[in-house]
C-alpha cells in the first residue's frame, strides 16, 4: 500500500492543484479516518440536557449557558470534571445509541469513511449502569451508521488510569461476554502520576487475547510515558504523543517502528498543551517522518469535530495540499483496519486527489 500511495504522492503536481483548490475546501471533502474520538466527548450541551430531562437525573448546571461556561479548562483533571458530569446522563442502552449516532451524522458530514470510537466503561458501571447496556447501544449504532451513513466504525474499550490495574482486570471480564464487539483496548484519564507501567499485566492479558493496543501518552506526561507505552505496554499506535519531540532517540524510533500518534490539536490548546495553535508541532512531526493523524478527542468540549480540527490546523501552521493528503493517509494507514480494507480506503483518497 505505501508503493501504490508514494507513486500517487508523486505524480500529484501540488503548486498546480493549489491554483484550482484550496487547502480548507480539499480538506473538507477528502475522505479521512477518525482514530481518536471519546464518544462520551461528543455528547453536546443540547444533548446532555435532553438525555437529563429524559432520565430524571440532576445536574449541577442551570442550563445549556451555564454549562458551555464550565467549558473554559486550564488542564486535563479540569475537563474531566465536567466530562464525567456530563456522561452521568447516560443510564440506558438507547442513551448510549443516540450519543453515537449523533456523532456519526457529524462524522458523516466532515467525510469520515473509518471510525474508531474509545469509551470509558468504568464510567458507567461505577454508576450501576450494565456493561451490556453500553456495549448494546454503542454496537447497535456502528452497524447503523454502516448501512445509513457507509461509515464502517469499530470500538476501543478503554481503562481508567487514575484507576487501579485490579478494577481495570474485573471490567475486562465484565467485556469477555462481548469480545467481538470490541476491536482494540486503549488507556486514557488522568495521566500524570499514572505511567503505563502501572497497566502492564493487563495489557500483557489483553495481548494474549488479541486485542489491538493503543494507549494515551505524552499529552502532559513527558516522553518517559510514550517509552512505556511502547515498551511495557506493547502498543501498536500512540494516542497525542505531542511531548515525543522532546526526546530525538524516541522520534527516530517511532519513524522506525511506524508508530502512529493521534494527534488532537485543538483538545491540545484547549487543555493548554500548547498556548495557541500556532504553537502546535504537528508540522514538525510530519516533516521529521512521524505518522501522525489530525483527531477531534472530547469534539463536544474542544472546539470542534474532525473538519474544524483540520481547518484550523491547516490555517495556523500554513500546511498546505500535501500535508492534508499525507495526514488523511496516515489515518488510514494507522487504523486497525484489514490490509485489505486500508487499501481500499488508500485508493479512494487516491482517486478524490487525483478527481482534483
Amino acid at each position: 500500500m505505501k508503493a501504490l500511495q508514494s507513486t500517487f504522492e508523486k505524480a500529484f503536481d501540488w503548486p498546480k492543484m493549489a491554483t484550482r483548490h484550496s487547502v480548507l475546501e480539499v480538506v473538507a471533502g477528502m475522505p479521512k479516518a477518525e482514530l481518536h474520538m471519546h464518544i462520551e466527548g461528543s455528547l453536546e450541551p443540547e444533548l446532555i440536557f435532553a438525555l437529563a430531562q429524559r432520565n430524571a437525573v440532576h445536574l449541577p448546571f442551570t442550563d445549556v449557558q451555564s454549562l458551555r461556561r464550565a467549558y473554559a479548562f486550564t488542564n486535563l483533571q479540569s475537563f474531566l470534571d465536567v466530562y464525567y458530569a456530563g456522561a452521568s446522563v447516560l443510564l440506558h442502552e438507547q442513551d448510549f445509541f443516540d450519543m453515537a449516532m449523533a456523532y456519526f451524522a457529524r462524522a458523516h458530514a466532515d467525510h469520515i469513511i473509518h471510525a474508531e470510537l474509545m469509551f470509558d466503561p468504568q464510567t458507567h458501571t461505577a454508576r450501576g449502569v450494565p456493561f451490556a447496556a453500553v456495549i448494546g447501544g454503542l454496537d447497535r449504532a456502528c452497524k447503523a451508521a454502516r448501512v445509513q451513513y457507509g461509515i464502517e466504525s469499530s470500538l476501543i474499550m478503554s481503562f481508567l488510569r487514575h484507576l487501579s490495574e485490579h478494577d481495570a482486570f474485573e471490567t475486562l471480564e465484565q467485556a469477555l461476554p462481548f469480545r467481538n464487539q470490541i476491536l482494540a483496548i486503549g488507556l486514557d484519564s488522568s495521566e500524570l502520576g499514572h505511567p503505563p507501567e502501572k497497566f502492564a499485566r493487563i495489557y500483557q492479558r489483553c495481548r494474549e487475547l488479541g486485542f489491538h493496543l493503543t494507549a494515551h501518552a505524552g499529552e502532559e506526561g513527558p516522553p518517559a510515558y510514550i517509552w512505556g507505552a511502547l515498551e511495557a505496554l506493547k502498543v501498536e499506535r500512540i494516542d497525542h504523543g505531542v511531548q515525543a519531540l522532546n526526546d530525538p532517540l524516541l522520534i527516530k524510533t517511532l519513524v522506525e517502528r511506524g508508530i502512529t500518534l493521534t494527534v488532537c490539536p485543538l483538545s491540545n490548546v484547549k487543555l493548554r498543551v500548547f498556548n495557541a495553535l500556532t504553537e502546535h508541532n504537528l508540522k514538525q512531526m510530519l516533516a521529521l517522518g512521524v505518522r501522525a493523524c489530525v483527531n477531534s478527542d472530547d469534539p463536544a468540549y474542544f472546539g470542534g469535530y474532525l473538519n474544524t480540527n483540520f481547518e484550523q490546523t491547516c490555517t495556523a501552521l500554513a500546511l498546505d495540499l500535501s500535508y492534508a493528503y499525507t495526514l488523511a493517509r496516515n489515518s488510514f494507514e494507522g487504523s486497525f483496519a484489514s490490509n485489505p480494507q486500508r487499501r481500499v480506503y488508500a485508493e479512494r483518497l487516491n482517486q478524490y486527489f487525483s478527481a482534483l
